[in-house]
């Protein structure tokens, strides 16, 4: 049994303000539990990619065991781990592996763009290291991806089947077909799971396991979190409370919601908050616009334009309340910067205040917030993480009658882009590339 006054994850909507009340909020109750019965029935909208809201049967045992030790075998084999993959094929891997490992640098990524300046200055990164390449796609056949797998197979020529997996579908697609060819090890991209989901799958779980983060934990998080959000009370569940608040603000004319952390190894976390819900959301003329802050940084650029531009953004505060490294401020004799009034004060402590401060001024400043906590930093509080950010964009979407799972409109720009790169089979594509004007000065 979970004790959920123990678990490492709350939401704070005290600054909510006059722009939305728990009255308000608690009159969708009715709404929120009749499309959770529908998502965990497998009857909603995009109800073939409801996967993962199982969360303990995202792997199996046998399947998380393979795994893990595919990603032992790496380490002592490799120096480097290359992961090549796009959208959700990269971005939880690397959002876990950034917060969370001691190593961060023992993965590096390729395939999330088509630049040959990045290519070419990772290519010298690798020279003399033993890379491991780990090439994550369904179909195999994603141009970007694709691509970098021909730019960086010769970092593993020699060597395949010790240092080349393949993340991909089960049972067709051209990397399948590649994989078999070269005879290395496979693992599976589910196909009930889409690619902003699976980072607790395989898709995840290798690279983040090969970066020394404890991979049990992560998964663990996330299956209590799961077990806790079977409550749909909107007084309990903070997950469907975030979906609601999201919602309703929404309505209201707040159509940009800004992700803020004051940690720095949190960036990509917000990275793949942005691919979740852009593209989970943003159809048929709705959704809020994802963005995202690193405080106190852009307080000092961004900071003016929340605190005194338009009024349509809302805020969420992503803060972690403890488990911080000791790190004390110097007493100076001449305080010289009159900074001595902090001397042995923890630096934690100081950011920290300077999120509460922050909080409270946007406030003021007429940008509603709330705060999710976490109780620290560490895989398992990660791993509830992951799944209440996921379980609330699903209820978010359906509840506006959007399906969660689908991006239509991310396949318009390749129908272009192909027929420019002259791809077979998109000749007769209608594409203007005339009478541009371009202006000089």
């Amino acid at each position: 049994m979970i004790n959920k006054d123990k678990f490492p994850l709350s939401l704070d909507i005290t600054n909510l303000g006059n722009d939305l009340t728990i009255d308000e909020i608690c009159q969708r109750q009715p709404i929120v539990d009749m499309f959770d019965s529908l998502l965990r029935k497998g009857e909603c909208l995009g109800n073939d990619f409801t996967g993962w809201v199982k969360a303990e049967d995202i792997l199996t045992k046998d399947e998380f065991g393979r795994i893990v030790a595919c990603a032992e075998k790496l380490k002592a084999q490799t120096d480097v781990m290359l992961v090549i993959g796009i959208g959700g094929s990269y971005l939880g891997a690397r959002a876990v592996i950034e917060a969370l490992s001691p190593c961060p640098e023992k993965v590096v990524f390729a395939g999330q763009n088509i630049s040959a300046s990045y290519m070419t200055a990772l290519k010298n990164k690798l020279k003399g290291k033993r890379v491991a390449i780990n090439i994550i796609s369904k179909s195999g056949t994603t141009t970007e991806p694709a691509l970098a797998l021909r730019v960086f197979m010769d970092l593993v020529k020699g060597c395949e089947k010790a240092t080349l997996v393949a993340t991909t579908d089960q049972n067709k697609g051209a990397l399948l077909n590649l994989a078999n060819k070269l005879g290395i090890e496979k693992f599976v991209v589910p196909d009930n799971i889409g690619g902003r989901y699976s980072v607790l799958s395989a898709v995840g779980i290798l690279p983040i396991a090969y970066a020394d983060v404890d991979v049990k934990a992560l998964t663990q998080g996330a299956v209590d979190c799961a077990s806790l959000a079977k409550n749909t009370s909107l007084k309990e569940n903070p997950a469907y409370l975030y979906a609601v608040i999201r919602n309703v603000l929404s309505a209201k004319g707040f159509d940009i919601e800004i992700l803020s952390s004051f940690e720095p190894c949190l960036l990509y976390m917000a990275e793949w908050w942005k691919q979740l819900y852009g593209e989970s959301e943003g159809k048929q003329g709705q959704g809020l616009f994802p963005a995202s802050c690193s405080f106190s940084t852009d307080l000092h650029s961004l900071g003016q334009i929340i605190q005194e531009g338009k009024r349509n953004i809302t805020e969420t505060f992503l803060i972690i309340e403890g488990g911080e490294p000791s790190c004390v401020v110097p007493m100076w004799d001449d305080d010289s910067d009159g900074m001595n009034y902090l001397a042995g004060k923890e630096v934690a402590w100081v950011n920290n205040m300077a999120y509460e401060a922050t909080a409270k001024a946007h406030r003021e400043g007429g940008v509603p917030n709330i705060t999710i906590k976490l109780s620290q930093l560490d895989a398992y509080s990660l791993g509830a993480l992951i799944y209440f950010f996921e379980i609330a964009c699903a209820i978010t979407c359906l509840i506006r009658g959007i399906n969660p799972f689908n991006q239509p409109g991310v396949e318009a720009y390749k129908k272009h882009m192909f027929k420019l790169l002259g791809k077979p089979g998109y000749e007769k594509e209608s594409v203007d590339t005339q009478g541009k004007q371009i202006i000089t000065f």
